[in-house]
């Protein structure tokens, strides 16, 4: 599959993560700049700070009554910025996740599934490292931490529909499904999707119960149907890390890029972009 090109959105991000639409805008984390930024659409974007993260932001959402949830990797905790602007600490994960914190999908009711990486990435990529299996954790409305899910191969973005949560599991090669009860527990874990050649990275879900799949090993993201079957193909400029569908209809596909994920190679550039492709099923679940 061929699939289309992007065009370049915006431009001088160090690392970016965790994009999401939300208010009309788009927010998104950029690691290295230890920020968590949102910008408008229009054709001179101009992104607007929204809080300072030293610990290194990730994933995002927002409880019930609008206020937002980050995740501070390198510390491992979930914060919490209130009305008037500053940080607290939702959660701290430290007890559950000994390497760093990362991706979030928080639902409707303010419960926030995070998952970590569960060794150590840098190390790995230096060739001293060994990938070895994580958990995914749930933070409950009032920062009660519980850990849902375990021997997940690195777990990454997630989407739910309905009462499914589906995980991408980035050294895994594939997406994984879990039930999700009415009191937030996940069961019945299975295989969603295998993608060989694929190292599923961030992700989001359209109205056909098909998942966007940025593609950590490629310049590319995919659309994915159950089972695996890939259904279309976008083209990036450079390895694609996460994604988002948004946009007045959430039918533009909004992915972060980067030339690596290799921190000692990014914390002095300033090469990573936010690109966007049209798509023709819009958004939906959640995030």
């Amino acid at each position: 599959m061929t699939g289309r090109p992007t065009s370049t959105f915006l431009e001088g991000l160090t690392f970016g993560e965790g994009p999401r639409w939300h208010g009309g805008r788009l927010w998104y984390s950029d690691f290295f700049h230890h920020a968590v930024w949102s910008v408008g659409l229009g054709p001179s974007p101009r992104p607007r700070k929204e809080a300072h993260v030293p610990g290194r932001p990730s994933g995002l959402g927002w409880l019930p009554d609008g206020r937002l949830l980050v995740v501070s990797m390198t510390d491992r905790r979930v914060l919490r910025r209130e009305v008037d602007g500053t940080l607290a600490t939702h959660a701290a994960l430290d007890a559950w996740a000994d390497c760093n914190a990362n991706d979030m999908l928080v639902d409707e009711t303010g419960r926030a599934y995070v998952g970590h990486f569960g060794f150590d990435l840098d190390a790995f990529f230096e060739g001293c490292g060994t990938p070895a299996p994580a958990s995914l954790l749930r933070v409950d409305p009032d920062g009660t931490v519980t850990e849902v899910a375990r021997d997940l191969r690195f777990p990454n973005g997630m989407v739910r529909f309905g009462q499914t949560l589906v995980v991408a599991e980035t050294f895994g090669l594939r997406l994984s499904a879990f039930d999700v009860a009415a009191d937030g527990a996940l069961t019945d874990r299975r295989e969603w999707a295998a993608l060989p050649g694929c190292a599923p990275d961030g992700t989001c879900g359209d109205a056909e119960g098909a998942v966007w799949v940025a593609n950590a090993l490629a310049p590319e993201c995919l659309r994915v149907a159950e089972g695996g079957t890939v259904l279309d193909r976008v083209v990036t400029s450079q390895p694609c890390f996460a994604c988002a569908l948004g946009g007045p209809d959430r039918r533009t596909l909004f992915c972060c890029t980067a030339p690596t994920s290799q921190s000692d190679r990014l914390r002095d550039r300033t090469e990573g972009r936010i690109e966007v492709a049209p798509v023709s099923v819009p958004g939906a679940g959640l995030p």
